[in-house]
């Protein structure tokens, strides 16, 4: 697979894993009153659907491999790190609104994770 179609298969499966992400959350919350609730069971099951799309539909690769896995949910917990150092150290300390920084989370964030992705958690075997 070429790189250019790799790249816009994972732009497909992140819209769509945000889209599904704001339909459940606010369903949920609708449903269960519970801000906390809504966004734990919409976030982990986009989590699930992140993985099974990106694994199998970007990537190619099996789901059942447990250190495949664990590295991606590394990826996503340095999502989180980036994400709240951005909206909660530098944005403020650059003097950056609250809708800039979350601009940049939104750059910076899928760049940073089709890199790991690509490199780390999905990396190409080359057999010599």
């Amino acid at each position: 697979m070429t790189e250019h179609r790799r790249l816009f298969r994972f732009a497909i499966v992140g819209t769509g894993v945000a889209a599904y992400y704001m339909v459940t959350y606010l369903g949920l919350l609708y449903l269960l009153k519970s801000p906390w609730t809504a966004n734990l069971l919409a976030f982990g099951t986009s989590i699930l659907i992140q993985y099974v799309c990106q694994t199998a539909w970007t990537f190619g690769k099996p789901l059942a491999a447990p250190a495949q896995f664990g590295r991606f949910l590394c990826m996503i917990g340095l999502g989180l790190i980036v994400s709240s150092a951005i909206t909660g150290f530098a944005g403020p300390r650059l003097g950056l609104s609250e809708p800039v920084s979350a601009a940049l989370v939104v750059v910076v964030l899928p760049i940073l994770n089709f890199v790991i992705l690509r490199l780390w958690v999905y990396p190409e075997s080359h057999s010599i």
